[in-house]
C-alpha cells in the first residue's frame, strides 16, 4: 500500500508541470473543461513538451557555463526552470487559442480547415467585434455593441452598450439612459452581426 502511494506521489510529481500548463490554459480561455481522462492525457502531452523544453534549457546553460559560471543545475534549479517553462507554455498556448494566427498559417499551407474557437457562435463573435442585432422572443429586436456575450448560445447573457430598441419600422429607439443592458441567451433567437462602415464603404455598386 506504500509503495502504491509513494508511485502515486512520483507519478503527480511528474504530471505536475502538464497540470500547471492546463490550469492556465483553461484559466485563460474560454475552453470547457474536458472529463478527466482527458485532462490526464493533456497533462502528460504537456508534462512531454515540458520536459523537452527543460532538456534543451539544461544543455544550453550547461553548455554556456563551460564559459561563464551562471550557477548549479540541481533539483531546486530544474523545479524553478520547469515551474517558469510550464508558465510560459500555458501562455503561449493561451494566445493562440484566443487568436487565429496560428491556425490561418495552417489554413494557407492546407494543413487544416479548423479555427482555434470551441464553436461557431464564439468565433463569430470573436474574429471581429460588431455592432449586432439581436431578434428576440415575441418578435422583438435590439442593437447595441457587444462588450461580453455568452460562450455558448444556450447560457449566459449579451451585454450590450450603445442599446436601442428596433420598432417595426426599422426606427432605433436608443436607451439613453443605460451604459449597458444584459440580455438573456436563451432570449435570443437570432443574431445579425452587421458590417462596419469600412466594409459597407468596399462593397462594390450593382451595375
Amino acid at each position: 500500500m506504500g509503495e502504491t502511494s509513494k508511485d502515486i506521489l512520483t507519478l503527480l510529481t511528474q504530471l505536475m508541470p502538464g497540470f500547471l500548463t492546463a490550469w492556465v490554459v483553461y484559466g485563460l480561455t474560454t475552453y470547457t473543461k474536458p472529463p478527466q481522462f482527458e485532462r490526464i492525457v493533456q497533462a502528460l502531452i504537456y508534462s512531454f513538451i515540458v520536459n523537452g523544453l527543460l532538456a534543451i534549457l539544461q544543455w544550453t546553460l550547461l553548455f554556456a557555463g563551460r564559459t561563464v559560471k551562471l550557477g548549479v543545475w540541481d533539483k531546486s534549479t530544474e523545479l524553478v526552470a520547469s515551474t517558469v517553462i510550464a508558465l510560459g507554455l500555458g501562455l503561449v498556448l493561451s494566445y493562440f487559442m484566443r487568436t487565429d494566427s496560428f491556425f490561418r498559417v495552417a489554413r494557407r499551407l492546407n494543413l487544416t480547415s479548423r479555427t482555434p474557437y470551441p464553436s461557431e457562435w464564439y468565433g463569430a463573435f470573436a474574429t471581429a467585434p460588431r455592432y449586432l442585432v439581436l431578434h428576440l422572443a415575441g418578435g422583438r429586436r435590439i442593437s447595441g455593441y457587444p462588450i461580453e456575450w455568452p460562450t455558448e448560445p444556450t447560457a449566459g447573457h449579451f451585454r450590450l452598450a450603445d442599446a436601442a430598441w428596433i420598432d417595426d419600422e426599422n426606427m432605433e429607439i436608443p436607451l439613453d439612459g443605460d451604459e449597458s443592458i444584459l440580455i438573456q441567451a436563451q432570449q435570443v433567437e437570432m443574431v445579425e452581426l452587421l458590417k462596419d462602415e469600412k466594409e459597407i464603404a468596399n462593397v462594390p455598386e450593382a451595375p
